[in-house]
């Protein structure tokens, strides 16, 4: 017989092989470094230029970064900060190399989200967070998922569970309740509302002197941010539950969406959400603060099954907010609005016949919908998963130029549809 002791030992054992792990994938101290790139590929493939432009602009202008040169000299190699000093500096055809970004407007939020396990969502998000990095932009993640593989994809791996979603969710219900009693005593006409009270266990673990930035950690890589999660998130759900108990009129959905709309809209310029394999408190959360909802799947039938269950759930799931709506407070509509939605393929094999099919099914029942660009499968995709990295961080000289370049360029097509879909979605946001 096994009991709850069994299994935190089996954990325990675990957590020694994740140590291991992350000493073998990242670096001696367990931590995440990121490489530097090559003057090659920051011409080609990160600034669109020629590669003998951009030399010819490096030796005519001794001021802009100069990169670290090999000791054969054949190679330049830039830091991701040297890449962005150049953007800012150079221009191309008399435009700037900064990516497009409307003047005014606060971070565009994106969710990555379907609860069918190994759909991608935290490949699609690495990816698309690392693409959006090289291309210019200041980018935040934040985990939903209690398994946090994006967590430790960044190289975040000690996390305590109050500077992740649960305790921003947690806040949030602190602080809301303290604005409905307020808002109930400061009643001048009727019966003033019944004051509502939380215990000790939840305004007692000082989460309400937390500041916004408290919960935002960084990663590796200088202009990525990430609210991180951890396996001790896990309760969140079951807490969230007690929490709605505790005070019934508390918009839990709209909690993460109060938290970043405290964030200084300067600070980035895209925030991407990954969400756990379900519908629940931190999905909502996700979905709900989204301005545009990314939905990966895999090109098989069951996959396209649960998938239509997904959004089938997800939908009534939205619905069923309505009834908050005399709870929010002003400035928060209960009812979701999406700029654009988008189903997105994964793990997709062009030469099979199986995933050509399902695309075709995936185009007729979801039309305009459909990503163009599926995420291919190739062989350093499957590395990228396997050292907790993306095809962007994995350098080009540890397998052959071309199997690289094929899974890069996968992921470059995907990224330019999604950037477009971002920068059309912001010009809806209000200024």
């Amino acid at each position: 017989m096994f009991t709850h002791t069994d299994l935190a030992r089996l954990q325990s054992q675990s957590l020694k092989m994740q140590g291991f792990i992350r000493q073998q994938t990242f670096s001696p101290e367990s931590e995440k470094n990121l490489r530097r790139f090559s003057s090659w590929e920051v011409a080609e493939l990160i600034l669109g230029l020629n590669p003998s432009t951009f030399r010819g602009r490096l030796a005519a202008d001794p001021s802009l970064p100069q990169g670290r040169v090999e000791e054969d000299g054949r190679q330049r190699w830039y830091a991701l900060e040297e890449i962005n000093e150049l953007r800012r500096k150079l221009r191309h055809k008399g435009k700037p190399l900064l990516p497009p970004r409307p003047a005014g407007k606060r971070a565009i939020r994106a969710a990555v989200a379907n609860f069918k396990g190994g759909a991608g969502k935290s490949t699609v998000a690495l990816h698309f967070a690392h693409a959006a990095a090289l291309d210019g932009y200041r980018v935040l993640c934040v985990d939903f998922d209690p398994q946090a593989t994006l967590s430790h994809s960044m190289g975040l791996s000690d996390v305590a569970e109050e500077y992740t979603v649960w305790g921003i969710m947690a806040r949030d219900l602190i602080r809301e309740t303290a604005r409905m009693n307020a808002a109930g005593r400061g009643a001048e006409t009727g019966t003033a509302l019944p004051e509502r009270k939380l215990p000790a266990s939840v305004t007692g673990m000082g989460l309400d002197d937390l500041r916004v930035t408290d919960f935002i950690k960084p990663t590796s890589w200088p202009t990525i941010d990430l609210v991180p999660s951890c396996a001790n998130a896990a309760f969140v759900e079951f807490a969230s539950a007690q929490y709605r108990h505790l005070n019934p009129e508390w918009s839990f959905f709209a909690a993460v969406d109060r938290y970043l709309d405290h964030l200084p809209e300067d600070t980035y310029d895209i925030i991407l959400f990954d969400c756990p394999p379900a519908i629940g408190y931190q999905s909502m959360n996700a979905v709900f603060a989204a301005d545009v909802l990314y939905i990966p799947s895999g090109p098989g039938y069951w996959e396209y099954d649960s998938t239509t269950s997904f959004i089938g759930q997800l939908a009534e799931a939205l619905e069923d907010l309505g009834r908050f709506r005399g709870a929010v407070p002003p400035g928060t509509e209960p009812e979701k609005h999406f700029a654009d939605i988008r189903f997105l393929l994964t793990r997709f094999e062009p030469n099979n016949d199986l995933h050509r099919a399902m695309q075709q099914a995936f185009h007729k029942v979801f039309g305009p919908h459909v990503a163009e660009h599926p995420i291919e499968m190739t062989r350093a995709v499957e590395q990228s998963g396997r050292f907790l990295s993306s095809v962007y961080e994995i350098d080009y000289r540890n397998m052959t130029r071309e199997t690289w370049r094929r899974a890069r360029a996968s992921f470059d097509r995907a990224y330019d549809e999604f950037r477009a879909t971002l920068v059309a979605a912001w010009d809806q946001l209000e200024d």
